[in-house]
């Protein structure tokens, strides 16, 4: 389902949420200079697009029509909401988008399993009805209420009460995740921050750390490009893999159908960045960008403020594998 078509850009100039400058004409030095330094990696001009973003409908703190509106403040014209496991709040979202005349790429983000390692694959431009797609994110979804209640349980074992009834409550309805957790134990005083919370009390090794359930690989996959979407493998420089198995990850990645990784991400440093546009010129996968935005004021994280992408790089939104329309 494809929401809306519409996208911003400066003629003759760089896009991306920055000011005009000599009555709307960039210099053409400068142009060369901002894109010398994107096919370097080096680019700070901030891109117009973000493709990685959370509401209420999983683990973020604002609602579908709030983060889009939020977006469209930070001047972003092409914006993907990829809620865990979860497509709930896209209805919402793709109205609010059509009313701000911003692009909304219907996305989702799954939690995959392979080889005892828990990755995260964002699928876009997804028919968020395609009955398989669905049909997996529910069993998804069921295995996620059986952890969040072992997560209560196991932080009640260690003397900390009623968090489970406090994380449901702020997930409001919907799934009960981690972040949900986080905030609860801060709610009651437990944690100093939802960052503390996860160092002391829910991150790998804690009291209240619990597996995540996750599909195999080349299921969640091949729910996404069944769905005529692309397959992105999220923030791939953030599970901690060693030199042996991040080319290993890669490479099952991409023989099981996936199409991009995550160059630009929010919480990479710029040479973070730097390493993912290498690994993407390496494994010839396509460029993606997102800030993994959960809501103000959680992990330091703001919408807008991503870098280009390396200017050598064809970004997910230009490949002819993007499907135009879904519908059918």
């Amino acid at each position: 389902m494809i929401y809306c078509a519409v996208t911003h850009s400066f003629n003759g100039t760089p896009s991306g949420n920055f000011s005009q400058i000599e009555g709307g004409v960039w210099p053409a030095s400068l142009a060369i200079c901002i894109h010398g330094l994107a096919a370097l990696g080096l680019a700070t001009v901030p891109s117009n697009t973000d493709l990685h973003s959370h509401s209420t409908a999983s683990d973020g703190t604002l609602s579908p029509v709030a983060l889009l509106s939020h977006a469209a403040e930070q001047g972003i014209a092409r914006f993907a909401l990829t809620d865990h496991d979860t497509t709930a709040g896209l209805t919402a979202a793709g109205a609010q988008a059509l009313e701000l005349g911003i692009e909304l790429v219907p996305g989702v983000e799954l939690s995959v399993s392979w080889e005892g390692k828990i990755l995260h694959v964002v699928g876009l431009y997804i028919d968020d009805t395609h009955p398989p797609l669905q049909a997996g994110m529910a069993i998804l979804r069921d295995a996620r209420d059986i952890r969040a209640r072992e997560i209560g349980r196991r932080l009640a074992s260690h003397g900390i009460e009623d968090t489970y009834t406090v994380a449901r409550g702020l997930a409001q309805g919907e799934m009960i995740t981690r972040a949900h957790y986080a905030r609860a134990l801060v709610a009651n005083a437990q944690a100093k921050s939802p960052q503390d919370a996860f160092r002391r009390l829910l991150g790998r090794g804690c009291p209240g750390y619990v597996d995540s359930p996750g599909a195999g690989l080349a299921e969640a996959i091949g729910w996404i490009t069944g769905a005529g979407g692309i397959a992105v493998l999220a923030h791939p420089l953030a599970y901690g893999l060693t030199r042996l198995w991040l080319p290993l990850v890669l490479t099952a990645f991409g023989e099981a159908g996936g199409r991009a990784i995550e160059v630009v991400y929010g919480n990479n440093t710029p040479a973070q960045n730097r390493k993912s546009a290498q690994l993407a010129r390496e494994y010839g996968f396509l460029a993606s960008l997102g800030a993994d935005y959960h809501g103000p004021k959680l992990g330091g994280v703001r919408l807008g403020e991503l870098p280009a992408l390396p200017a050598d790089l064809e970004p997910v939104w230009q490949h002819p594998a993007r499907s135009l329309d879904v519908t059918k």
